[in-house]
């Protein structure tokens, strides 16, 4: 579907999802919110992905954020109203932070160019985000009275700390991927032509390991940074033991004694 806002394919367990507004910086309207929310309701049903991969078409952005924040900062008097009208009638506005931390297989987001606003949130409901050394990173929105409503107040402390998270937010100061790189905002930097080679080098690696794990470990992960290290120990520990109940599990036993690549199949 060439016109539309989100393409989306799978092969080999991977699934890949691509922003498709490049003229418009990839910011997020409502059918792209729509559609990213459908294909997000639609990878956690599909047994056969194993990992994701999200990135934005075009050289210069990941998404720069959603229209009701770029029309703040200096769009028509009508162009607001517009954007603001179609965002109440969403009820929780364009939750597409939400949508790709709900999927449980990990995602990797390949981050080609400005990652601003909302954008910004995006990235962090991903697992893990690579990054091109011209890519920029910040929540503006405060210049216009704003704050980040998808995820940003909570998520971003949770991955650089709690003080540099309230500096980025309250200042917006835009970082680029060096220092994006030096707080742990993206664990690699990689150039324009090399980045989705590299994010799919890393999404096959993973993609190689058993997938019922693969979704065990990141719900350790995620809902352990929610509870305390004696809650999250059990939940890990509940989580381990029922993985030895799993085919995946047999299978990777009798590979290791076989000498050969085991052959996952999700079960």
């Amino acid at each position: 579907m060439p016109n539309s806002t989100v393409i989306y394919s799978s092969k080999k367990h991977i699934a890949h999802i691509t922003l498709n507004r490049p003229r418009a910086g990839n910011v997020i309207n409502l059918a792209l919110a729509q559609e990213l929310t459908d294909i997000c309701e639609r990878i956690n049903q599909d047994d056969n992905i194993y990992v994701v991969v999200i990135t934005g078409a075009g050289e210069n952005a990941f998404c720069r954020g959603n229209e009701v924040e770029q029309v703040q900062t200096g769009k028509t008097h009508q162009r607001r109203e517009t954007a603001l009208a179609k965002f109440k009638e969403t009820g929780t506005g364009f939750n597409v932070a939400s949508a790709i931390a709900s999927i449980d297989r990990p995602v990797i987001a390949a981050i080609n160019g400005d990652t601003l606003g909302q954008g910004l949130e995006l990235a962090l409901g991903c697992d893990v985000r690579l990054a091109v050394p011209s890519a920029r990173f910040g929540f503006p929105q405060i210049a216009s009275g704003l704050m980040p409503m998808d995820g940003g107040t909570q998520r971003l402390p949770r991955i650089i700390g709690k003080g540099k998270a309230l500096e980025l937010i309250l200042t917006g100061e835009i970082i680029d991927a060096e220092e994006a790189l030096a707080i742990g905002l993206v664990s690699q930097v990689a150039p324009l032509k090399d980045l989705m080679a590299t994010a799919e080098a890393l999404a096959q690696n993973i993609a190689s390991k058993a997938p019922i794990a693969l979704r065990f470990i990141k719900e350790a992960v995620h809902k352990g940074l929610d509870l305390t290290l004696e809650q999250g120990l059990c939940l890990e520990a509940d989580l381990y033991f029922l993985l030895h109940t799993t085919a995946d599990r047999t299978e990777g036993i009798r590979a290791f004694l076989e000498k050969r690549r085991p052959k996952f199949k999700g079960k």
